[in-house]
């Protein structure tokens, strides 16, 4: 979907949940010590998951922002999305105070603090970087900065980092996201940050690739890049929202995790094999065909897949090289898609994967399909007696007020539908006049992966503290339920095989 509505709804979202420790034609100190020893595990267990003993360190739960200052008063962007641990990236800073510091957390749940300081660098002296420039055939927007420092990750565990930048007496402060991915996926459940969808939405410079001065599509980028910085929260784009509160809760489970970056998966084709589950978080639009296809051989293989969002796997982008690297332009023409050099040169067309040419519509890797824009509607159990509603006390039509929007998906049929998929909840909706169903399905590839999809755009949101759009500490204890049973279920192993799906589209739907 595209336009003001859809940015401004988006907004609404980003703004809600920040305080966190279109229907019809489908589409905004100090590195603390280690902790002390307590004493070890008994000989028969087995020893604690990396995650596990990570996040029995100390956390600091001082790391978010709270004098943001005025829009120009320090921002910054890396110019790597991720890193493997030790590897330097550089960082593109720009400020009106005379200096700043930089201070790293890695995101986590340490005891509910959330966060972890990892590194702090000393004072840096600060410059006012030069004015963006947007160019003029695809709109996009260009920093041309000049590269403040280098920052080096040696001694930093893998994980979902937030860079906070302090400028001097107080002026401001933001956030820049980078990923310390992990060497190896393998026995690990995958966390993949949604890094190219964070960018379409980005809004900095005044274009995203839904928007530009006009407010809609006419004037928006037809490709966008990682070369700036995120307006949204901060500095830190989607992820506070959409990626921080699943983050929490996976790590405070202590499940062997891993980390990435879409752009990474890409990249590796191999990056996924053999993972044990790979993870979807509540907002992954824009994929790339070379991601879609690694994520789908993962599956194949036996890689459990949770799609913990909706609208996912939607927009198919191409990713190209800046004047910082390789992989840091988004290109997405969507509708203007024969105008894009990269098609007319025989790339792929960077629209819909469901659209012409070479449609594929992304309910033959999800199970479900995105069905349209915006809602905001109860959440219903159809099917509480399912082993991932185990714990919850849920029963046959509990509803959960505000969890379904603001985008959804669904089973439906008409498209490329894997069988046997089994709907756990379906969720009346009206969007924009027309009646539909919103689903959280599960079902088991042949090759023994579990899929889950929740359906809904607030799941991951719903698992924080503080949660906007109205969704309740009710709502909360239930997703934070089933995500578990979830997780654990994901990553002892093929799912599929231990939990064989029981189809019900015909019961629920009245026709298979």
């Amino acid at each position: 979907m595209g336009g003001t509505g859809r940015r401004r709804f988006l907004g609404l979202a980003v703004g809600a949940a920040a305080g966190l420790s279109a229907c019809g034609t489908p589409k905004a100190a100090p590195h603390p010590g280690p902790t002390p020893a307590t004493g070890g595990p008994a000989p028969a267990s087995p020893a604690p998951s990396a995650t596990a003993a990570e996040n029995a360190r100390p956390g600091n739960a001082d790391w978010p922002v709270t004098n943001a200052g005025p829009a120009a008063a320090v921002e910054g962007f890396a110019d790597r999305v991720s890193v493997l641990p030790g590897e330097p990236f550089g960082l593109y800073v720009s400020t009106t105070a005379p200096g700043f510091r930089i201070s790293a957390y890695r995101m986590g749940w340490y005891g509910g603090a959330r966060a972890r300081l990892v590194w702090q660098s000393d004072r840096l002296p600060g410059t006012r970087q030069k004015a963006f420039t947007v160019d003029s055939g695809t709109r996009m927007v260009r920093t041309g900065w000049s590269r403040t420092t280098t920052v080096d990750t040696k001694g930093w565990p893998e994980g979902s980092y937030l860079l906070r930048l302090d400028a001097d007496g107080g002026a401001g402060q933001r956030f820049v996201p980078v990923t310390v991915r992990s060497h190896s996926t393998a026995g690990r459940t995958v966390v993949v940050n949604a890094v190219a969808t964070w960018q379409a939405y980005n809004e900095w410079g005044g274009y995203n690739l839904y928007n530009g001065p006009s407010g809609g599509l006419p004037t928006r980028s037809l490709q966008v890049t990682f070369d700036r910085p995120y307006q949204y929260d901060d500095g830190a784009g989607l992820f506070l929202v959409y990626e921080a509160p699943l983050i929490a809760l996976a790590e405070r489970l202590g499940i062997p995790l891993a980390y990435t970056t879409g752009v990474d998966v890409a990249a590796d084709p191999q990056s996924l094999k053999g993972a044990t589950a790979v993870l979807s978080l509540g907002h992954d639009e824009y994929w790339s065909p070379e991601q879609r296809a690694a994520v789908t051989a993962a599956r194949d293989a036996g890689t459990n897949l949770a799609v913990l969002g909706a609208n996912c796997c939607f927009r198919r982008v191409r990713f190209e090289s800046s004047e910082l690297g390789p992989g840091r332009v988004v290109v997405c023409y969507k509708g203007a898609w024969q105008e894009d050099p990269g098609y007319k040169a025989g790339k792929p067309a960077t629209t819909d994967f469901r659209a012409a040419p070479g449609a594929d519509p992304e309910s033959s890797l999800l199970g479900v399909i995105y069905d349209g824009y915006p809602v905001d509607a109860p959440y219903v159990v159809t099917e509480p007696d399912h082993w991932l509603y185990a714990g919850t006390g849920a029963k046959a039509g509990d509803s959960f007020p505000h969890l379904v929007g603001v985008e959804y998906d669904r089973v439906n049929t008409g498209f490329p539908t894997p069988r046997p998929i089994e709907i756990l909840s379906h969720s009346p909706v009206v969007c924009e006049g027309r009646h539909s169903w919103a689903d959280t399905a599960y079902w088991s590839a042949p090759g023994g992966a579990g899929v889950f999809a929740t359906g809904t755009m607030r799941w991951v949101e719903s698992l924080g503290d503080r949660p906007g759009h109205g969704i309740d500490g009710r709502a909360g204890d239930f997703t934070r339920k089933v995500t578990e049973n979830l997780l654990r279920a994901f990553a002892a192993g093929p799912c599929g095989k231990a939990h064989p799906a029981a189809d019900n589209v015909a019961a629920v739907y009245g026709k298979g």
